[in-house]
């Protein structure tokens, strides 16, 4: 046999490359194609949206559970209030009538059932009480307070009970909530505000 040529002499393992190197400058002309990893499609073809690029999580979201209203069912006794005289003057009360109101101290007692309500204002001169349905209009007659009447609508605004009394004074109504065991009452007519507090007995 003739001499090898010049640029042939190399060992003969020069000529195999390893497969491990097979190997690696496989995956680095993926790389350079931008392939990445095959998929399998029999998996892309069942679950579209197990593809890399369309994975996606999305956060829950929980109902948000509306504020129940109070249970206002109890007796409350007198404990104190502000403007009663001012109050008493938007609605036309002459001066003899409210001095003699401004030194009452009632009591309320509250029968709360669902929807339906039963407010007792209670004095040593004469008893009021008002029967209701919530969120639903009726007449109701003022004559013990002032004798006017109103179309009256009660309803829930988050755990404040509204009363809504629509006639002749403006702005007429009031509203109640509690606070542990203390029962507001803000009254109001025109422009005059009356805060009464009751604490609750039983």
């Amino acid at each position: 046999m003739g001499l090898l040529r010049q640029q042939d002499a190399r060992p003969w393992g020069c000529y195999i490359t390893p497969p491990h190197t097979r190997l690696r400058e496989r995956k680095q002309e993926r790389d350079q194609r931008g392939g990445g990893s095959p998929r399998s499609p029999a998996l892309s073809r069942s679950h579209p949206s197990c593809s890399p690029s369309r994975v996606s999580f999305q956060r829950s979201i929980l109902p948000i559970c509306p504020v129940m209203p109070p249970n206002l069912t109890g007796y409350y006794r007198f404990v104190s209030q502000d403007n009663m005289d001012g109050y008493l003057r938007a609605l036309d009360i002459n001066v003899a009538l409210r001095k003699l109101v401004c030194l009452l101290k009632p009591d309320k007692e509250i029968i709360h059932a669902g929807d339906h309500m039963t407010i007792r204002t209670i004095t040593s001169l004469r008893n009021y009480i008002m029967d209701f349905d919530l969120g639903k209009e009726f007449e109701e007659d003022l004559g013990p307070v002032d004798g006017r009447k109103c179309q009256t609508v009660v309803s829930w605004e988050g755990d404040q009970l509204v009363c809504e009394q629509q006639g002749e004074k403006r702005n007429r109504g009031w509203r109640h909530w509690l606070e542990g065991d203390h029962l507001h009452l803000h009254m109001t007519a025109e422009d005059e505000v009356c805060v009464q507090i009751f604490q609750k007995v039983k």
